[in-house]
């Protein structure tokens, strides 16, 4: 029992630091900030339930996927970088992209992306989740399901509380929480972009 309790707190803390749910709570408001209360529950709840879905997708088949379409984790940081970086190229720019001038039945389109993949359900994610799942056994299988969905719980609270923080900075706030989460986001897209290169050079040499 003590090696499930010990195990638990491995992958919380693993799923934690590469999630970043305090980073992504400024990524949220960024995107959605501008958006109805109810509107922010909607774009939160799909976004992490697709992202639920995903990581446990790869959880149970994550080996079998990757080997069946000839996908590397390299590869997959490498494009979901360049979208992360696009996406934090209009917000820096106050352009607003498309992401931000949706119209009400484009708002999936947040919750999907950036915001599920490869925000949330980013190659960094879904990677932990293989790795803590590759031993193949049952517990160890559960144990990472289960974590990640204490884990999801919790973005979600932070993520529908982040209004409250955009209802005290006001309009103007905003503004420059999304030109600063444009720069993070930026930052971020191209980090994933030097790692998936790093590892494809590594490879080759």
């Amino acid at each position: 029992m003590n090696e499930i309790y010990t195990q638990a707190i491995t992958v919380f803390l693993g799923f934690f630091a590469i999630m970043n749910p305090i980073a992504n709570t400024a990524a949220f408001a960024g995107l959605a900030g501008d958006k109805s209360k109810a509107e922010q529950i909607k774009i939160a709840a799909k976004a992490l339930i697709i992202t639920f879905i995903v990581i446990v997708a790869f959880s149970l088949l994550g080996k079998a996927i990757f080997h069946l379409f000839g996908i590397t984790i390299s590869a997959l940081r490498i494009t979901g970088g360049i979208l992360v970086f696009l996406v934090g190229y209009h917000m820096l720019n106050g352009s607003g992209s498309k992401l931000h001038s949706a119209k009400e039945h484009e708002e999936a389109d947040i919750a999907v992306s950036p915001l599920a993949v490869p925000l949330l359900a980013g190659p960094g994610t879904i990677a932990t989740a293989m790795n803590y799942s590759s031993s193949g056994e049952i517990s160890g299988i559960l144990v990472t399901i289960s974590v990640f969905a204490v884990l999801c719980i919790i973005t979600f609270v932070c993520f529908i509380f982040s209004s409250r923080i955009l209802a005290v900075i006001g309009k103007g706030g905003l503004g420059i929480v999304t030109r600063l989460m444009g720069l993070i986001l930026a930052v971020i897209g191209m980090q994933m972009i030097i790692e998936g290169v790093t590892e494809v050079i590594n490879t080759i040499t």
